[in-house]
């Protein structure tokens, strides 16, 4: 079954703890599973046949060490020859751990890690199962010299978490160098959350998880999937809503160009760009099926809010920062309309009170990182704390201002008021390098933008439009800018 959420720390401590307290199964039976996982991934993705083969295993003193054990002893079954390291006092340790060290040690030998002088020869694998989710503090980058001195470019199979990463913010923990990369990270049950956040993506190489019997028990954090379908029913252009984006002045329109069409590729009914005079006719010159209306000042702006058609709107894309654009803001807050607020709106509404209490819950804010510390300071300072990963920074956020907050980045955070969080990570099979381009985060307002016009929620007009932003990059590959975005939409669209 596809896992629906990533897990905390606490979280998957909880749903074995209530597993094993039903009776249902023991801490050793989901060692056992998580050991005999961890061999069946590396057998489909590494190493098809482990006989003859040299396998350096590394074993920690918690559970995950444990697992190591397992493995140990599943692989020896299969003929490899096993090299087990171990870090810790031999009496030390887990129950559960301590017993599969005392099952390895009736068939193999365990050999402590610092012992250098003793290392065998190039392994052909490698197992880190050294520590789990349940790391606290830095590894000391001197436990892996004497095994990075000798594993040249033997593949490394990190157990549940490469040694180092916190499991709930995707944060290395100390220092870079006191943490192992590895080439293929196998989990249990769910992903958590370090997997997918920060620079989880970048040292767990590719991600499996595996079923080890826990049922359908997800966590908090749910994770973004495709939609259902985006398709046209019976109706008219105004069937699929009105949406209008704000320009900025001449030489200024590009971006607002940019979220228009992707608006319009979405399926929003029409998509009217607003501009100042000055803009008009860079904008005319340049467009065909986008409507184009004079937008001077608050006033003429809430002239066009007259018409009750255009029911969502697009504020921010090179707008400016001025006290017309600050009134332009205001005038689309009072109006109540459903609203992405993106790049210069959101700089002016972290710089005016007034502003920041129009908000409202019709509103999508997508800030990046440098956005979101200048919206909300005292919580992007608690990112760098224990305890706090960014889910969390993104919740609280949304609960303060009232509105739907989505943090842009490789791993997109998207938060309601009410405490729903949810998680798009354009990370392994989804990667998305290319989305790092100028541009990129229009397309997306006016995505959101499209799909609000269209009737969706705030909140699912947030995860569709980051599905498909990154869906799209991904059809295209190398090469990828910004222009290109919505005009990939319709096979995207097809496809679903």
């Amino acid at each position: 079954m596809r896992p629906e959420s990533a897990v905390t720390t606490a979280e998957m401590r909880k749903i074995e703890a209530d597993a094993i307290e039903s009776g249902s199964v023991t801490g050793l039976d989901l060692m056992e599973r998580a050991g005999a996982g961890a061999v069946s991934a590396a057998r489909e993705r590494l190493m098809p046949d482990p006989a003859g083969k040299r396998v350096l295993i590394l074993c920690g003193p918690g559970n995950n060490g444990g697992d190591g054990y397992v493995i140990a002893r599943i692989l020896h079954d299969l003929d490899a020859e096993i090299e087990l390291r171990a870090l810790g006092a031999p009496g030390q340790g887990a129950p559960d751990a301590l017993a599969n060290r005392k099952r390895w040690l009736e068939i193999g030998t365990v050999m402590p890690l610092d012992d250098s002088a003793a290392m065998g020869a190039q392994p052909d694998l490698v197992i880190d199962a050294l520590f789990g989710t349940g790391l606290a503090r830095g590894v000391d980058p001197a436990i892996f010299d004497p095994v990075r001195a000798r594993i040249g470019a033997a593949p490394i199979i990190a157990v549940d978490l490469p040694s180092g990463l916190c499991s709930d913010s995707g944060q290395v923990i100390g220092a870079e160098g006191g943490i192992l990369p590895a080439t293929l990270t196998v989990s249990f049950h769910r992903p958590k959350r370090g997997h997918y956040l920060r620079d989880g993506p970048r040292f767990c190489g590719a991600l499996a998880v595996c079923d080890i019997g826990l049922g359908a028990t997800e966590g908090a954090v749910r994770l973004v999937r495709a939609p259902d379908g985006l398709g046209k029913g019976h109706g008219h252009k105004f069937s699929y809503g009105h949406a209008l984006v704000l320009s900025g002045g001449m030489g200024q329109s590009g971006a607002a160009r940019l979220a228009a069409r992707a608006a319009l590729r979405v399926g929003a009914g029409l998509v009217t760009i607003g501009a100042p005079a000055e803009a008009m006719p860079e904008i005319a010159a340049q467009i065909t099926a986008l409507m184009l209306r004079r937008v001077d000042d608050a006033g003429n702006f809430a002239g066009l809010l007259d018409d009750p058609r255009i029911n969502a709107l697009c504020l921010g894309p090179g707008l400016g920062l001025g006290p017309r654009e600050a009134a332009l803001i205001g005038t689309a807050l009072v109006s109540a309309r459903p609203a992405v607020l993106d790049a210069d709106a959101l700089t002016l509404i972290a710089a005016d009170p007034e502003l920041r209490s129009a908000l409202h819950p019709n509103c999508v804010l997508t800030p990046h990182e440098g956005e979101f510390a200048r919206l909300f300071p005292d919580i992007a300072d608690r990112s760098e704390g224990p305890g706090w990963g960014k889910p969390d920074l993104v919740a609280e956020a949304a609960r303060r201002s009232g509105c739907v907050i989505l943090l842009k980045g490789p791993d997109t955070v998207i938060a309601t008021p009410e405490g729903n969080v949810m998680l798009h990570a354009a990370a392994y099979e989804r990667a998305a390098p290319w989305l790092a381009t100028a541009g990129s985060g229009d397309v997306l307002a006016g995505l959101i933008a499209g799909l609000l016009a269209r009737g969706a929620a705030p909140a699912a007009a947030a995860q569709t439009g980051v599905w498909l932003h990154t869906e799209a990059a991904r059809h295209m590959g190398a090469g990828l800018i910004a222009e290109d975005l919505p005009d990939l939409l319709p096979r995207v669209l097809q496809d679903l």
